[in-house]
């Protein structure tokens, strides 16, 4: 059994990476999506709300952007021709997120320790550093989308990716709100919901639909007749999970009112349920490209000798974040308080 799984090793270790790299990526857009979406709501409230904001996501959100770390840094060895033409093709947007995601860390701690004159110079810094990130994010899975070669219409849809999630961030975002604060703050965070939800539904119905038409790859995965009823599920999971969610906010206010905060996890959780269903959505759809229709999973592979050893280190290091993640999360769980250095 050994000897045949090391003989068809050339096969299942790029397929193995391939899988732990899309994991990770799902993992910071679910992890850090979140605090990208609390950055978004930053300029929009007093002072105090802001401080408290930053406490929800203090102890998170520096470790969250471990998953893209990982992500990025198994596609650079695992499938070093896949990062070249990305990176090659993306210079430009992935170079924004980074801006976007220096200028957050920065504004981070400084804001925390700056004079009040200056607070409010932080805090734009940290919104910008997020609408930046988020935007950028958006618009490479556009890119990737449509195999990095775009036309006119092909920007024009990368960038509508890039908007929605803008919503989709927005809504994760206030979903933690709703669970980590009390008060007038989580009852803005439960109306802000309500409208990044729809937002968010109005983005993943035009993407849902443009992307087949865009790609002649999606089209040819989704529309088969023998494979349809298979794939059924999905979209209608999807709009269960929507109207769940839709019915949990309609009803939150009125138990928030009396203190009563039952089902405040129900928003965040229907947000990750979608966002699973829209990545296995995309996966199933681009399997077995790294870069769709361009380069398949084993043409786009390190050499056999170098996933092995890669192998070795990754066994090592992801329970290793797995377990320093779920630790960070049970200890500082509950409510949040403001965040401070004094």
């Amino acid at each position: 059994m050994v000897e045949a799984w090391l003989y068809h090793s050339e096969e299942w270790l790029p397929v193995i990476f391939l899988m732990i790299m899309a994991l990770s990526m799902l993992a910071y857009v679910i992890l850090d999506g979140y605090d990208l979406g609390v950055g978004l709501f930053l300029p929009w409230v007093p002072d105090d709300e802001q401080t408290l904001m930053i406490g929800s996501i203090g102890p998170f959100w520096d470790a969250n952007e471990t998953w893209l770390v990982l992500g990025v840094g198994i596609l650079l060895v695992a499938f070093p021709s896949a990062h070249g033409a990305i990176l090659t093709a993306l210079y430009l947007p992935v170079a924004l997120m980074l801006l976007g995601l220096i200028l957050r860390g920065v504004s981070f701690e400084f804001r925390t320790k700056a004079p009040l004159y200056f607070k409010q110079t932080w805090t734009y810094l940290f919104f910008l550093g997020s609408a930046l990130a988020t935007w950028s994010q958006g618009y490479m899975l556009g890119s990737l989308v449509l195999g990095l070669n775009l036309t006119l219409w092909g920007h024009f849809f990368a960038a509508l990716v890039g908007l929605s999630f803008f919503a989709a961030y927005a809504w994760v975002g206030a979903g933690w709100l709703i669970m980590k604060t009390t008060g007038p703050l989580q009852l803005k965070a439960v109306r802000w919901s309500k409208w990044a939800l729809l937002g968010c539904a109005v983005g993943v119905g035009m993407i849902s639909v443009a992307t087949p038409l865009a790609s002649s790859l999606v089209f040819n995965k989704w529309f088969q007749p023998e494979v349809l009823p298979l794939l059924l599920p999905i979209p209608l999971m999807t709009l269960a999970f929507f109207a769940i969610a839709w019915r949990s906010l309609s009803r939150l206010p009125v138990r928030l009112s009396t203190q009563n905060e039952y089902g405040i996890w129900v928003p965040f959780f229907c947000t990750l349920a979608i966002f699973c269903l829209s990545f296995y959505g995309l996966a199933y759809s681009f399997f077995p490209y790294v870069v769709p229709g361009e380069m398949t999973v084993w043409e786009a592979a390190a050499s056999k000798e170098a996933l092995t050893i890669i192998l070795v280190g990754a066994v090592v290091v992801l329970p290793v974040i797995i377990t320093y993640t779920i630790l960070s999360y049970r200890v500082f769980h509950g409510k949040a308080e403001p965040l401070s250095y004094e």
